[in-house]
This record gives C-alpha cells, sequence and structure tokens, in this order.
C-alpha cells in the first residue's frame, strides 16, 4: 500500500472538506479549492481526519492514492496557511515595481516586461529586487513563480537574472585570455 497515500490528513480548525457529486472540496479561511476525485480513489471523513482508500492494487489506483493524498493535503494547507515563493531578481539597473496589480520588470531589455498576475495570485515587492507570489493553490503560485523567473532566467557567468530565493547558481569561470 502507498506510503504516503494511507496517511491521514488532519484538518486544522477552520477547514471543512465537503464531498459532492465525485467532487472535493475544501473550505477554509484564506478561500475554497475544489477536486475531481479519480475513478478507484474514495475519500471519507472520520473525527476531524481526511481518510484515502483505494479499491484495487492495479498500478494506475496506486499511482493516484498517492496523488489524490498529496493534492488534497496541499488544498488544505493552501486554504488555511496559504503559499507563497520569492523571488530575487540580479542585476545592474535590473528591478521590479507593483503599479496596481502589474508587475513591472526591466531587466536589461529595451521595453519593461509588463506582468499581470491571474486570479487568486497576489503578487508583491519587497523593495526593488524583491518579488513576492503568494496564493492559495500550490500549483498557481509555482506557475507564476516560473513565468517569471522565465522572463530573465539566472546566467552562469555573472549570476545576472531572475531566481528563486533559496535557489543556488552554479558559477562558470570565464575565459582565460592566456597564451
Amino acid at each position: 500500500m502507498s506510503r504516503i497515500g494511507r496517511k491521514p490528513i488532519a484538518l486544522p480548525k477552520g477547514a471543512t472538506v465537503s464531498l459532492k457529486d465525485n467532487g472535493i472540496f475544501v473550505k477554509g479561511p484564506k478561500g475554497e479549492l475544489s477536486m475531481q476525485l479519480v475513478e478507484g480513489i474514495t475519500v471519507a471523513l472520520e473525527e476531524g481526519q481526511v481518510v484515502i482508500s483505494r479499491a484495487d492494487d492495479e498500478k494506475q489506483t496506486r499511482a493516484f492514492h498517492g496523488l489524490v493524498r498529496a493534492l488534497l493535503a496541499n488544498m488544505v494547507a493552501g486554504v488555511t496557511t496559504g503559499f507563497e515563493k520569492k523571488l530575487e531578481i540580479v542585476g545592474v539597473g535590473y528591478r521590479a515595481q507593483m503599479q496596481g496589480k502589474k508587475l513591472i520588470l526591466n531587466l536589461g531589455y529595451s521595453n519593461p516586461v509588463e506582468y499581470e498576475a491571474p486570479n487568486g495570485i497576489e503578487l508583491s515587492t519587497d523593495g526593488p529586487n524583491k518579488v513576492s507570489v503568494k496564493g492559495i493553490d500550490k500549483q498557481s503560485v509555482g506557475q507564476v513563480a516560473a513565468i517569471i523567473r522565465g522572463f530573465r532566467p539566472p546566467e552562469p557567468y555573472l549570476g545576472k537574472g531572475v531566481k528563486y530565493a533559496n535557489e543556488f547558481i552554479i558559477r562558470k569561470a570565464g575565459k582565460t585570455g592566456a597564451k
């Protein structure tokens, strides 16, 4: 049996899980998320915990067992505490600023890059070279952070570009120039 799939999910205060029409709905203080159930996976509510079980031992069902449990745990964490990714901008003249709901990035191109976050995602700048991406959906937060990082990924020679706050860039040596 799946080691991850059989672990119950404890519901923190303020979070509620409801099952309707082959779907799971999680509601909490920060918002509401939903997910469709996969065939062969059942979800049950027991004494403030959510227990996920599977119908058979086929390979596909076993794979979905751990996946559904992990997605449901992320939904519960998202509606109670939320998720956040921090980005750093490294480079001379590189900076970020908010203009209403738009993020304006000066990344060494001839024109600034403008990015407007999708619904449910909150962007903020913590100084001219730090960007914070917050939201309740872990996948959406990661995707928006990856899109922003993709505007100017960090390069290995000078380390310039947009990188995650905890990312380590392996630096390369430049040309030696010796004869």
